[in-house]
C-alpha cells in the first residue's frame, strides 16, 4: 500500500502570515506617516494665521508691553507710547547691561518721552519668563489691559503664555512684520522656514504646557526697573 504524498507549501492556496515584527513595522510607519500629516496640516495651519501686513493702528490699552527679540519690536512699541496708545511701556527680557539711554538712540522717542513711561524688566530668560514678568508689573499697576507687541510669528505662542500667566487681563495684539528683502534666494527661504518650524514646535508644547525653566533670572519684580525722570 502506497502512502499518499503530502501536498507541498508551495501548492498552498493561503499567503503566508507576515511575522510579528513585521506587522509591528508596517503599524509604526501607518502611525508615522499619519503623525506627519497632522504636523505639516498644523504647520500650514500655524502660517496661514499669521500676520504678513503690518497693523494699521492699535485700540487703547492700559499698558503696553514688549517682548525682545528684535529692535523693530522695541520702534514699534515706543511710538505706540507716545501716541499714548497706553499710560506706560515695559520692554521685558532685557539684557541687564542695557539702559535707556541705549535704547532712547535706536528709537523715534527722546530719553525725556521714555523716562517718565518706561521700564525695564530683566528677570525673564524667556518666552514664559517675559509672561511672568508681565503679570507681575501689570497687576503692580492695576491694568486690565495690555497692548501686546512682538514679532508676528512670535505672537502666538507669545499670547499663549501671556493668557496663562494673567487670565484676567485683556490682551490686544500688535504684531510687528518683519521688512525681508525682495530676493532672499533659496538659503533664505530655507533659514525662514526653519525658523517658522522651531515656532511652530515651540507653539505646539507652550500650548499644551510644556516649557523651559527656569523663566527667570531673580524674584520677579525686584528685576523691573523704572528710570527716575
Amino acid at each position: 500500500m502506497t502512502r499518499r504524498a503530502l501536498p507541498s507549501s508551495a501548492s498552498d492556496p493561503r499567503p503566508p502570515r507576515p511575522s510579528a515584527l513585521l506587522r509591528v513595522l508596517r503599524a509604526g510607519l501607518l502611525f508615522g506617516a499619519a503623525g506627519a500629516v497632522l504636523v505639516l496640516a498644523g504647520f500650514a495651519a500655524f502660517l496661514f494665521a499669521l500676520e504678513r501686513e503690518a497693523t494699521p493702528q492699535a485700540p487703547a490699552a492700559d499698558g503696553i508691553v514688549v517682548l525682545t527679540g528684535g529692535a523693530d519690536r522695541i520702534t514699534a512699541a515706543t511710538v505706540l507710547l507716545t501716541e499714548r496708545r497706553g499710560k506706560r511701556l515695559l520692554i521685558t527680557g532685557v539684557h541687564p547691561d542695557t539702559t535707556l539711554p541705549e535704547i532712547s538712540r535706536t528709537v523715534p522717542a527722546t530719553q525725556e518721552q521714555l523716562e517718565c513711561c518706561v521700564e525695564l524688566g530683566r528677570s525673564a530668560l524667556n518666552t514664559r519668563g517675559n509672561a511672568i514678568e508681565t503679570a507681575v508689573w501689570a497687576r503692580a499697576h492695576d491694568f486690565r489691559s495690555l497692548i501686546v507687541v512682538t514679532s508676528a510669528w512670535h505672537m502666538p505662542r507669545a499670547l499663549v503664555e501671556l493668557s496663562r500667566a494673567m487670565p484676567d487681563i485683556a490682551l490686544l495684539p500688535y504684531p510687528v512684520v518683519a521688512r525681508l528683502p525682495r530676493d532672499t534666494g533659496w538659503r533664505g527661504a530655507l533659514a525662514s522656514a526653519r525658523l517658522l518650524f522651531v515656532e511652530y514646535v515651540k507653539f505646539v508644547a507652550a500650548y499644551v504646557g510644556i516649557g523651559p525653566w527656569p523663566a527667570v533670572t531673580a524674584k520677579v519684580g525686584e528685576g523691573i526697573t523704572s528710570p527716575a525722570p
